[in-house]
């Protein structure tokens, strides 16, 4: 799998073909139309081809290319450089998502994959050379062969200029869809990407796979959506990675727009589409897409309305992959997500943590051990953290890393309670008393014991357990409950927000209540 973290290609089109049957008409053409508008295009010349091995050029030139265009003449095959040319392209496509679009220039599919006619004899005489059980020409058929079964474009006696103009547009479309950049220092994704990637099915075609990426504010979620869609999106006929649909759908009018950028990322008309309603939306949707494989994203979804509207079930074509981030587990189910299908994005371990840290915080010089390991067991894992105090201490000294950390230790980050806070805020006014509670007082207790003393506050404790499970804001190991640090410090300092004036007003009833044995 290529690298979430990979350098950019370098040409956006390799062309591959035969150059005494092509080079001075229907490539010329092509390559001169392609550069035309700006299409950076990579077409060898014979002098890359000298000796038995094909040039190293080349094939570095199609591990950095974003597409590879095949063009299939009569005498394709009896070209060893070409057949090397091939395998390497389909090992591309497989291991580097290299788009491939192959044209059969007055030869039958059938011909390519099947080894008829001139491919047949140019197989012949390779098996003559190398041997018919040789690795080399086993490989050759089999590329082909996969070549051969590839959408593309067959031309026999048509209008070349035509079928120019088509691959073209088909290029200028794919190219369209650029890469998303996933964060500064993208540590710790890679291997995720791997798992989430192996859930999609993506070598199955048969009807839309939706997956739900689950976790904490800060854990994550958005970074390694935007990894796995730079990996999977070449393999779509359109995309759309939707980001920050919460923050971005609150009114009515603002779902529409998001159904506008939806439309437009996918299909990339032209003249750009617009909606008039959310109802008139969905229609649009359903009817533009309803025949498209596809790739969307939605990112930070935290209201079932906004799945209604953005993707449901049956509005995108056979091989769709809807991908959905959230902090809130319940929404999941409700949309009908199996739970196999579900990833739960946990905190960096301590590794990975310790080089996120590192990256985003020494630049100069080196920190005292006791400091860096005060500074992980502050952040926990949590990216967000990671990089927030990597950023206030970079550069700084020694007594700058002990004083904001004493610091933090009383006072939470703003930029990292804010965005944890948000999970707090979707609760109601039952659930959010629960979960202040559990922040000031019962982390590390058991479940029971927490149930029994909040049931006697007339707190209503069975469902709202289950709520804050699936809003990410606690969990249960063995019974026993916990609390990460970071949400816990945000809990108490809403408390303290709420009464700064009076703390002897603040809401919480377990004060007047023995802690008891656990």
């Amino acid at each position: 799998m290529a690298s979430s973290s990979k350098l950019e290609k370098i040409y956006d089109v390799f062309l591959s073909f035969r150059g005494v049957d092509l080079r001075n008409n229907f490539i010329g053409h092509l390559y001169q139309a392609l550069h035309r508008i700006g299409i950076y295009t990579f077409r060898d010349s014979e002098e890359l081809k000298k000796g038995d091995q094909i040039s190293p050029v080349l094939m570095k030139a199609i591990e950095e290319s974003c597409i590879a265009i095949i063009v299939f003449s009569e005498n394709y095959a009896s070209s060893r450089w070409c057949l090397e040319e091939l395998a390497k392209i389909i090992e591309c496509k497989e291991q580097k998502n290299l788009i491939v679009l192959p044209v059969f220039y007055k030869v039958d599919p059938k011909e390519v994959r099947g080894g008829r006619k001139s491919y047949q004899r140019a197989l012949a005489k390779h098996k003559s050379k190398f041997g018919k059980d040789s690795e080399k020409v086993k490989r050759w058929k089999e590329a082909l062969f996969d070549a051969g079964n590839l959408s593309g474009w067959h031309l026999n006696d048509g209008d070349e200029s035509e079928l120019v103009q088509e691959i073209v547009e088909k290029v200028s479309t794919y190219l369209a869809q650029t890469s998303l950049h996933v964060a500064k220092h993208p540590v710790g994704i890679d291997s995720r990407v791997v798992k989430l990637k192996s859930m999609l099915n993506l070598e199955f075609d048969d009807g839309v796979l939706m997956v739900g990426i689950w976790g904490q504010g800060g854990i994550g979620k958005t970074s390694l959506a935007k990894a796995l869609y730079n990996v999977i999106f070449r393999k779509f006929e359109g995309s759309c990675f939707l980001e920050n649909v919460r923050e971005t759908s609150e009114g009515t009018k603002s779902l529409i727009t998001l159904q506008e950028i939806l439309l437009n990322d996918i299909l990339l008309p032209q003249q750009r589409l617009e909606v008039s309603n959310v109802d008139r939306g969905i229609q649009l949707i359903q009817r533009r897409l309803g025949r498209k494989k596809v790739l969307l994203i939605l990112d930070d979804v935290d209201d079932l309305r906004q799945l209604n509207t953005l993707a449901g079930g049956k509005w995108f074509g056979n091989g769709s992959r809807i991908i959905i981030t959230t902090r809130d587990k319940h929404l999941l189910t409700c949309h009908r997500i199996d739970q196999d299908r579900v990833y739960e994005v946990e905190a960096l371990d301590d590794s990975q943590a310790r080089d996120l840290l590192t990256k985003h915080a020494f630049q100069t010089h080196q920190i005292r051990t006791d400091l860096v390991d005060s500074a992980l067991n502050y952040a926990k894992g949590f990216p967000l953290a990671l990089e927030v105090l990597g950023s206030l201490l970079c550069g700084t000294t020694e007594d700058v890393w002990e004083s904001t950390l004493m610091k933090l230790s009383r006072i939470p980050d703003k930029k990292i309670n804010n965005v944890l806070k948000v999970s707090y805020d979707g609760l109601d006014e039952n659930e959010k008393e629960i979960f202040l509670h559990i922040a000031c007082f019962f982390n590390g207790r058991t479940r029971e014991y927490t149930k029994k003393v909040l049931d006697s506050c007339d707190l209503l404790t069975v469902v709202r357990f289950d709520t804050l499970i699936k809003r990410s804001l606690i969990r249960f190991e063995l019974g026993i409950l916990k609390v990460h640090n970071l949400i816990q410090a945000m809990g108490k300092d809403i408390v303290n927000q709420e009464c700064r004036d009076d703390p002897g007003r603040r809401r919480l009833c377990y004060k007047s209540h023995s802690v008891g044995t656990t």
